[in-house]
């Protein structure tokens, strides 16, 4: 089964930081074969105490999903992620097609 990281994010608020992330990003989505799906938020989040935006991150398995987010490269990127916008980050395994 797939690996799932579902972020719920709040409005950017550090546009340095979000590109410094999104560099970073790039390399390590590529190495754990990791698709962004962006969703629309106004028909997806029905429910919020503060999120705006919802991405899911798809992974090959939930091996996958969690060895990229204990990567070193990753906890460096996260550092950025952090500073560019509040964030709630959950780990989740299934089959979303």
């Amino acid at each position: 089964m797939k690996g799932y990281w579902i972020i719920f994010g709040g409005e950017v608020t550090d546009q340095d930081a979000q590109k410094q992330y999104s560099a970073l990003w790039k390399p390590i989505a590529e190495k754990y074969q990791a698709k962004v799906k962006a969703l629309d938020t106004a028909s997806a989040l029905k429910e919020s105490q503060g999120s705006s935006r919802v991405v899911v991150v798809e992974f090959p398995s939930l091996e996958a999903a969690k060895a990229c987010y204990e990567d070193s490269a990753y906890q460096e990127a996260k550092s950025f992620a952090v500073r560019a916008s509040k964030r709630e980050l959950v780990i989740v395994e299934g089959d979303m097609t």
